[in-house]
């Protein structure tokens, strides 16, 4: 695979949960690719649809009720859509790895961090037991736990937040995989553990040469590891750009709203902007464009007309009708 080729390249995905209460159309008609060795941040509120992408390209959507209705999720050129659950089991670790949000919740608190690191090691490696200790050693280290051998005999409620991420990350790596969807990694943290986690992805990411894809409802995460973003608003992308033109030439309303709440240090001690309302309810989305309700921007064309996808300048796309006479529209 060259650089030039995608590693992961995610063509009108669909995923929906079909419920008494009606259909939830929490991906409702994404488009993305990741090449390798480079950062991907999806941001968006919560309910936007974020983890649901991760969960879908890792096909672990609950069925029922959940299911992919649409589109095609290619992976090193074969669409993961067509492969059977034995076959996502082998690429689940040691192609593609997940950091999930909670970490309390994703380690089992009855056995120790040893065992927990050595049942994934010995599920995809060929490894003897002692092996494949040496590598739990190794990955310790690697993620900056100290006195890895004696940590290993500890379970996750001996550990501190931080420190039990960095445990999740370690199963995460411990197979080398090309690709890490990390959910939410840094929500729990204060903000030094937060950047030593941050600075931890970046180091991995180097050594391994590991393409990552960064789920956040943080900008400023975003801003300190993504090369390209992709603005998520209820199931749907609003807007995706490189990170660095996405702060300086931001253009969606929503987009510009999760910009302008972000909390500035100034001397005039300006209050932070909010952006009005909640997210729509994904059962029965209003008609027109989703953020229409919410938007200080709106014309009357919004609440009737749901806008495709456009390229507003180079590798910058965006959905809006403010943008409809921008270069050319791409559907979804």
């Amino acid at each position: 695979m060259t650089q030039d080729t995608p590693l992961l390249e995610v063509k009108n995905l669909h995923t929906h949960f079909f419920t008494k209460a009606g259909v939830v159309k929490a991906v409702d008609g994404i488009d993305f690719k990741v090449n390798p060795g480079e950062t991907l941040g999806i941001v968006g509120e919560s309910g936007s649809g974020k983890s649901i992408t991760a969960m879908s390209i890792l096909g672990l959507i609950p069925s029922p009720p959940g299911k992919i209705v649409e589109g095609e999720i290619n992976f090193k050129g074969e669409n993961l859509l067509n492969k059977s659950q034995k076959q996502m089991r082998k690429i689940r670790g040691p192609e593609i790895a997940m950091v999930f949000q909670d970490p309390m919740t994703s380690l089992n608190p009855v056995f120790t961090v040893e065992k927990q690191l050595l049942e994934t090691i010995l599920a995809h490696e060929n490894m003897s037991k002692k092996q494949a200790k040496e590598r739990a050693l190794e990955l310790l280290n690697l993620v900056g736990i100290p006195d890895p051998e004696n940590r290993l005999k500890n379970y996750p409620h001996e550990f501190s937040g931080g420190m039990r991420q960095r445990v999740m990350i370690a199963i995460a790596l411990s197979c080398n995989p090309s690709l890490l969807i990390a959910d939410e990694p840094t929500t729990a943290l204060d903000v030094t553990i937060q950047a030593q986690i941050l600075e931890l992805f970046k180091r991995m990411q180097k050594e391994l040469n590991m393409a990552i894809v960064m789920i956040t409802h943080d900008l400023g995460v975003v801003s300190e590891v993504c090369d390209r973003v992709m603005v998520m608003y209820a199931g749907k992308p609003a807007e995706f750009s490189e990170t660095k033109h996405l702060f300086k030439k931001g253009k969606h309303p929503y987009t510009l709203g999760l910009i302008n709440s972000i909390p500035k240090i100034t001397p005039d001690k300006q209050k932070l902007e909010a952006i009005d309302g909640v997210p729509p309810d994904l059962r029965s989305l209003p008609n027109g464009c989703s953020f229409a309700p919410r938007c200080k921007h709106v014309m009357d064309s919004c609440l009737s007309n749901d806008p495709d996808i456009r390229e507003v300048d180079d590798d910058h796309f965006v959905r809006c009708l403010l943008y409809e006479d921008s270069k050319k529209a791409v559907t979804t």
